[in-house]
């Protein structure tokens, strides 16, 4: 309960001290442009709940951040985008106010790393949903590199660990560095995360601030 109570007080206190940074204005104005205003006010609450979180210990953060994006519309990528398997950039993401798992993963991977949480604790974890019998992808969090990791998920919103979540079978994880297959609890080490096409894609369009937009509006 207050723990609850901080989180309220301090989102409180952001809407009246808050202000954009000139990074933050270009990412709302081009969201606008591309979007529309109800997705750039998106953005801008992002921005707030970001900065609201910064105070916050670290576990916190996972489960504000967790909560903040389970909220958006979770729509499969060949109805949004015309596409097989499309990553969306977190602004891309809110942008469309929906996407599916690998969206809700990068999107929470990427908030997590402007927190302040290292990329050496993150991973992006691709595993088979055993009882939806489909591939999905989910955020693990190591407090240690030899700790079981926690498990951020659209699917299931309770913050778990790895060995309470028997419904998903990992396959491979990757950070922003590196690439593991996984046959172990650790997983093995299969190179660079350079070595995903889609990763490479999306982090060009992250640096490049190019937005697309779906095939379907999801914002009305």
């Amino acid at each position: 309960m207050k723990y609850i109570l901080a989180v309220l007080l301090m989102l409180i206190a952001s809407t009246t001290s808050f202000a954009l940074n000139t990074q933050e204005q270009r990412w709302v104005e081009a969201v606008r442009k591309t979007y529309g205003d109800r997705a750039a006010r998106r953005v801008e609450t992002w921005r707030k709940e970001i900065s609201a979180y910064r105070s916050l210990s670290e576990r916190q953060q996972l489960t504000e951040v967790n909560r903040f994006f389970n909220q958006l519309n979770f729509v499969n990528d060949d109805r949004l985008w015309g596409k097989n398997d499309y990553w969306a950039t977190p602004l891309e993401f809110l942008g469309s106010n929906a996407g599916d798992c690998e969206d809700f993963t990068i999107a929470k991977y990427f908030s997590l790393l402007e927190l302040g949480v290292s990329d050496r604790k993150l991973r992006l974890v691709y595993v088979k949903a055993i009882e939806l019998n489909q591939f999905h992808m989910v955020l693990a969090y190591y407090s240690k590199p030899s700790a079981e990791p926690i498990l951020l998920d659209n699917i299931n919103p309770e913050i778990k660990r790895a060995s309470k979540r028997r419904d998903l079978l990992p396959i491979y994880s990757f950070n922003g560095k590196n690439l593991w297959l996984m046959k172990s609890k650790q997983g093995q080490l299969a190179g660079k995360s350079s070595r995903l096409s889609l990763w490479n894609d999306l982090r060009a369009r992250e640096k490049s601030l190019k937005l697309n937009k779906p095939i379907v509006n999801y914002d009305e």
